[in-house]
Parts: C-alpha cells; structure tokens; sequence
C-alpha cells in the first residue's frame, strides 16, 4: 500500500515480521543483483502508527540477510521519515552505493525533517 492509500501489488494474511521482511527484502535483492562486498543504505521507515521497537525488529533481519548476501551497510536509518496520520506499516528501502551516492549520502543535512553527517552534532 502507499503512503497515500495506493493499491499495493499484494494482498494476504497477517505474517511474521520475519517472514515479511524476507519478502520484501528478497524481491528488492534480486532486482538490484547486488555483488558480494557492495555497499548499501537501508531505510526502515514508519508509515505512521508503527512504533521504534518494530522497525528494529524489521532491521534485525534486513541485516541479516544483507549478512548472508555478503553486502555491507554504510548507512542504516530507521524511524518516522515519511509518514501518514495513523497508517500502519513500514516501507523497506535499500540503495545501492557507488563512490559519488556514497559521498552525497554523507554529505551533512540539516532541514526541517531530517538531519544527518555533521549537521547530527
């Protein structure tokens, strides 16, 4: 589903976090084809009313299965980024890294909504 209510490309039962994560994660690792030793950014948002303690639950096995695929994380963030009043759920997003996204992914930000690199101190 969509941060604004948009059909999603799936419909089913309530499943274990774990067992959702390795969906998504799964579908998303085999569109990048990302090689061993590749770095990447995750973004583990909430949609709105999923609370902290579940999104690290969601990162907990994203970092394990990027584990196994032999990537590594340069960049996790997990919390409220982008958000509707009360929806439920979280969006999974990786990026896959090259010199120059690394390097604007560092890059300090400071705006109304997000704050990161040295802008954080």
């Amino acid at each position: 589903m969509g941060i604004h209510g948009e059909p999603g490309v799936a419909r089913g039962p309530l499943k274990p976090a774990d067992e959702v994560t390795s969906e998504l994660v799964g579908k998303i690792l085999h569109e990048m084809k990302p090689a061993r030793g590749d770095r990447v950014a995750v973004l583990i948002n909430s949609l709105g009313s999923t609370p902290l303690m579940e999104l690290y639950i969601l990162m907990r096995k994203v970092k394990m299965m990027l584990d196994e695929a032999g990537l590594v994380i340069h960049l996790s963030l997990v919390g409220n980024y982008c958000t509707s009043l009360e929806m439920a759920g979280a969006s999974i997003t990786l990026m896959h890294l090259d010199d120059e996204l690394q390097r604007l992914i560092d890059h300090p930000c400071d705006c109304a909504m997000f704050r990161s690199g040295e802008a954080l101190q």
